[in-house]
């Protein structure tokens, strides 16, 4: 009977509380990811020559089409005016043949002149304009070769760091090139996935297929900022064979240039979203010989509550065998016993909507 009374008289057990709450939850494919752009180019000479101008400066950004370095093109220049040049002497010899051939023509119709002599004229001809067509190609050649010596950027992107300086003579079998130019927005992100999420990853492909957005996220590392939000673009048709793991790629757009070539950045993809589901705070969730449950009150005592744990989710838990509004514990489990009566000291610091809202915004890799 003593014994008795002094459990009833047990001081409450502070505690922390939450309700159980009734909302969507996204679901994310997390992994470590590496930054590439979409295109990235060395940019080189395609003929010998003095590298005469460097027009662009390291860091810059530059435009399709814009031009960033000449090259001396005197000595291309000399070969061009002797190709049109000889182009000139081949044109007036055909001009004079066609000419003599006509003549020969109308002679041998009145048998002033043997069939062998027109046929011979016909041939000159013929080699005068094959001859021609030589030249012609020679200087559209001389024309490509001159081309060259303007140098345009393919993309547009920024400049990186120059491997050679103006004044160099420079060949197109060097084995540095004069810089890139590498593409910073849009921009790419690849990660390698374990192939057992391969039901998962063709399910989002299905998605993309039907051009329903995939939502991708990249962050620095675990728990740092959000850097870019982007979409799944494809997935890998095939699985790497010597490490197990298939490739996906999502697509960033990146005006601040947030995201680096090659930087290395956690990916979350969401996979897909749980609706109305009965969400707990994660660090109400415990395990026991049963298996999970959580602790609930009811008219201020503590009882045991069985629950099955469906999904986790940074601070979020989503669980059945609770009912919506239900109050469970969040901190203080510890002292807690079966009828134990509870004190709630201080709610919980962060309710279940604000943390489901952070979580949207917010994936951490696992």
């Amino acid at each position: 009977m003593v014994q008795a009374q002094e459990k009833s008289s047990a001081p409450p057990v502070p505690v922390q509380l939450a309700q159980v709450q009734v909302q969507d939850v996204p679901v994310w494919l997390r992994g470590l990811g590496q930054v590439k752009p979409q295109q990235s180019v060395e940019i080189r000479s395609q003929v010998d020559g003095l590298l005469q101008e460097i027009l662009v400066q390291e860091g810059q950004l530059v435009t399709a089409g814009q031009l960033v370095a000449r090259i001396d093109d005197r000595a291309i220049n000399a070969a061009l005016s002797q190709a049109k040049a000889e182009l000139d002497v081949v044109q007036a010899q055909l001009d004079s043949a066609k000419r003599d051939l006509q003549r020969y023509q109308d002679l041998r119709q009145s048998q002033a002149i043997s069939a062998q002599q027109k046929d011979q004229q016909q041939a000159q001809v013929q080699q005068l304009q094959a001859e021609l067509r030589r030249v012609q190609a020679t200087i559209h050649a001389q024309q490509v070769q001159l081309s060259f010596t303007q140098i345009i950027s393919p993309i547009s992107g920024q400049v990186g760091i120059r491997n050679v300086d103006a004044g160099n003579y420079v060949r197109p079998s060097d084995s540095q090139g004069l810089f890139s130019v590498v593409q910073l927005d849009p921009i790419s992100v690849e990660m390698a996935l374990p192939q057992a999420r391969l039901p998962q990853l063709q399910l989002l492909m299905q998605q993309i297929r039907q051009q329903q957005p995939v939502v991708v996220q990249a962050y620095l590392q675990d728990g740092a900022e959000l850097l870019a939000t982007g979409k799944l673009t494809v997935v890998d048709n095939r699985v790497a064979s010597g490490s197990g793991t298939i490739r996906v790629k999502a697509d960033f757009a990146n005006p601040d240039h947030r995201l680096w070539p090659a930087q290395s950045v956690v990916v979350a993809v969401n996979t897909e979203q749980l609706k109305q589901a009965l969400t707990v705070p994660v660090k109400a969730v415990q395990q026991g010989p049963q298996g999970s449950f959580v602790w609930k009150v009811e008219q201020g005592k503590a009882t045991v509550q069985p629950i099955q744990l469906l999904h986790s989710e940074g601070v979020l838990a989503v669980v059945t065998g609770v009912s919506a509004g239900q109050q469970v514990v969040v901190d203080g489990q510890s002292r807690l016993r079966p009828g134990a009566t509870i004190s709630a000291v201080t709610p919980a610091a962060t309710g279940i909507v604000k943390a489901n809202a952070e979580l949207s915004k917010k994936g951490t890799a696992q």
